[in-house]
Parts: C-alpha cells; structure tokens; sequence
C-alpha cells in the first residue's frame, strides 16, 4: 500500500515536473539539445579542464581532484564573487566564446545563465541515481524545463543565530514563531536599550526574499509560456508589513551585512542575534571567534515561522554549471560530481574548520559537521539544527531569469528604507515593475 507521505512526495514532485515542462518553453533556445552534445562529449583521452569560481576553499578541492583524477586536470582561476563583478566575467567570456569548460554560478543566478543560452543541458550526464544523492529542494533549483542544467553544491537553509547570555539576562525564551520573535524584540530592547535582536541589511535583497519564501510565496512561475511575476502576494506582503513594524518600532539593527559597524555591534552585544543560514555559522566564528568572553555564548535554533511549525527558505547556494561551448561536457561533470558528492571533495573545501557549509549531497552531512569545530557555540550540534532546517525547506520555489534586475531594483529601494524615505511595500512595487520590463525587454513572454 502506497503511503499518504508517498503520495504527498510523489504529488509535489509531478507538480515540479509540470512547472519545469513549461519552463523550458519560457528560457528561449537554451532549452535545446545541448544535452546530446553533452552525452557524445569527451573520447577517453587526457583531459585538460578550465574551471572560475570563488567560494573558499575552492584551491583546496582543485589540488585534491588533480592530484587523484591523473586523467582529468583541472586548471583553476579564481574570478571575484558574482556580484561583485564574476558574473560579468563569465557573462562576457561567454559572449566571447573563450569560457571556461564548468564553473560556480549560485541559484538565484542559473536561470539567467540558462535564458542566455550560456550554459549546457548535462541531463544525460545526469542519472536517477545521482541525483537522489542530493537534497531534493536542491535539485529543483537546477532542473529547468525538465532538464538538468548543473549540480549542486550547498544548500543554505535559514537559521537564528543569538547570544545566550544576553537572552537569559532579558528574560528572554528563544522565539519559535515570528510573535514570539516581535515580543522578544521588544523584551530585550527595554533591558538593554542599546541592544536589538537582529539586523535587517538594506544592501542584501536575498535576506528578505528568503523571508517571502519560508512563508510559502513564489515570486516566479511558469504559465503556458510565460513568465508569471509575482512580488506583491498576500504571502510576501505578509513577510513586508512585519519587518516594516520592526523598523518602524525600532526593534531591529539597519546596517550593511557583514559590515565592519555590523561587527563591532556583534562584538560589543549590541546586537544579540542573527538571521542568516547554514553558513553564517562559520561567518560569525571567523568574525567573533577572537573577541574576548564571547566564546560559547552564541548559540542556534531553527528559524522562528508564523504558525509554528518548521519551515525555511534558502538562503543562498551555489551549483557547477558547464558552459555552451564546452567539449569537455562528460569530464566536466565527472569533476563536479567528485566535487559536490564525495567526503574527499568536500572534505577538501571545508579542511580549514571555519566552515560550516551544508553539502547539498545529504550522505556529505557528517563529514561537514565533523570539520565545523563548534567550541564557539558551546559545543552544540548546530547540524542537527541545520539538516531539520534543509528538511523544511519550501518546495517549488523558482528562481526568475533576470534576478540581477530584480536584486538591483530592491537594493536600490531598500536603501531609502533604511534612509525612512521609504517602505518594504513600495520598494516590492519598484522590483515588480523593474523585473516586468526586463523580461519584456529580452523578449520574453509575461503572463496578465
């Protein structure tokens, strides 16, 4: 007898199926047969491969595949991180036809990469097997139109990082709804007045899209074959009233993320948490790990959700793409499932012990957790937080093919909320518009 749960996983993946059919109609001529000239790639002999990307620890996994794969040798060149000029590189090498055979392009950015025919189809590279290996939120963000356009490397569920000490001496019980989180707020603003919960960063657009996400809102999806946009949802706008109360009630930091005023208020307990994700452990113990007294006194727990229950977005990610004109397809995903899917592969990343990465490839889940010294946090299992936080991730959340718009237009738009010259609400129709005109700008179809 088939399960309820069966038939829940089975229906949630036909659902994907179907979106996916239509995508593919919807990302222009990428959504060709570049698959068959993936499968007929490579002819056993030596192979040389270039290879751009920028996550840390990446000269570590190139070495280790090298010096293991005598067959396949990896030539690397680190690009700066897609945002802060990487994606131009590759976009324009692309362009050039003087790409490098695979390289890093993190989710929000694939399908963009796949709309501009920049990337290959590899599903015949890439069978059942393989992809089972990963964590099946994961695996949506990189099929498209049915078809496979990359691996994934991490997931990046949400979590709330706070300080203990500073929690206990408010009064405060670690919130599990986002109620509960608004009156802790208040809690501890009143006991401290120089001290807010949290942080809202006016020039990262992500944080707040993994807000929208975790309360089930999809910004983007397939119709027949248009785009449908949608910014202004009752679940977003529901995600952009609270946050706005935040701030209006000043119960939250405005700062730059990662900024060095954002870490002097985390080392001065100004600031007594953080909503970030999987790998912001790692951030905060190489941003907090030498201040004094402050060592086992940040803790984690799952991120707090509306009703209770365990629910997440996902807050960044990276994948490995292999790019159009690439004759090195089979060798390329050779490389990048050793990359994504093996303990040496990861291993090798996340040898250094700052990172706390959660390996897309769910079976990678000890070794990351076995690397990631947790002393800082008192010795918690942050991975047994973190692998309930991947497990609640919202399915069927796509990505839209001109995000760098989309992000442009909210960040511009968030720094006149930080300013108060501004709201949440205005700076979600301002994104709406920006990313309507820039789909109709490619000459992609936008449904009513």
């Amino acid at each position: 007898m088939t399960s309820p749960a069966f038939s829940r996983r089975r229906a949630l993946r036909a659902t994907a199926t179907a979106t996916a059919a239509a995508l593919c109609v919807t990302l222009l001529a990428a959504c060709g047969s570049d698959g068959d000239k993936a499968a007929g790639a490579d002819d056993g002999k030596p192979v040389t491969l270039s290879f751009w990307g920028w996550a840390k620890g990446t000269k570590d996994v190139v070495a280790a595949f090298n010096a293991s794969h005598p067959n396949i040798q990896i030539t690397f060149e680190e690009i700066p991180s897609g945002n802060a000029g990487g994606y131009a590189k590759l976009s324009n090498a692309v362009k050039a036809g003087n790409a490098p055979d695979v390289f890093n392009v993190e989710y929000p950015q694939l399908p963009d990469f796949v709309s501009q025919g920049a990337v290959q189809d590899i599903s015949k590279l890439v069978g059942a097997d393989l992809k089972a290996e990963y964590l099946p939120q994961a695996t949506q963000l990189t099929s498209l139109g049915g078809k496979t356009w990359a691996l994934p490397l991490d997931a990046a569920p949400q979590a709330f990082y706070y300080r203990k000490d500073l929690f206990e001496k408010a009064g405060i019980a670690v919130p599990k709804t986002w109620d509960e989180f608004r009156t802790a707020a208040q809690k501890l603003k009143a006991a401290q007045p120089d001290a807010r919960i949290a942080t809202f960063f006016p020039d990262d657009p992500t944080a707040f899209e993994a807000m929208a996400w975790q309360n089930g809102a999809h910004w983007f999806t397939a119709a027949d074959d248009s785009w449908k946009t949608d910014l202004t949802a009752p679940e977003t706008r529901k995600a952009a009233d609270y946050w706005q109360k935040l701030l209006d009630e000043d119960l939250v930091r405005v700062q730059p993320s990662f900024s060095q005023q954002w870490t002097a208020s985390l080392q001065k307990g100004e600031t007594a948490g953080y909503l970030g994700a999987s790998w912001g452990g790692g951030v905060l113990k190489a941003n907090l790990g030498t201040t004094p007294d402050v060592n086992g006194k940040w803790a984690v727990a799952p991120m707090p959700t509306w009703d209770g229950a365990p629910a997440s977005g996902m807050l960044g990610g990276t994948t490995f793409a292999v790019s159009k004109d690439s004759k090195k397809a089979k060798a390329a995903v050779e490389f990048a499932t050793w990359a994504t899917t093996t303990p040496e592969g990861f291993q090798a990343r996340i040898a250094s012990g700052t990172s706390s990465s959660y390996p897309a490839a769910t079976a990678l889940v000890p070794v990351a957790k076995q690397a990631f010294n947790t002393d800082f946090y008192g010795g918690q299992d942050l991975y047994a937080v973190f692998s309930d936080a991947a497990r609640s991730i919202k399915q069927d959340w796509t990505w839209g093919p001109v995000m760098g718009v989309t992000n442009n237009s909210l960040k511009d738009s968030f720094g006149k909320v930080a300013g108060k010259t501004g709201t949440i609400d205005e700076a979600l129709t301002a994104a709406q518009q920006a990313t309507l005109a820039e789909l109709k700008n490619r000459g992609l179809k936008v449904a009513q």
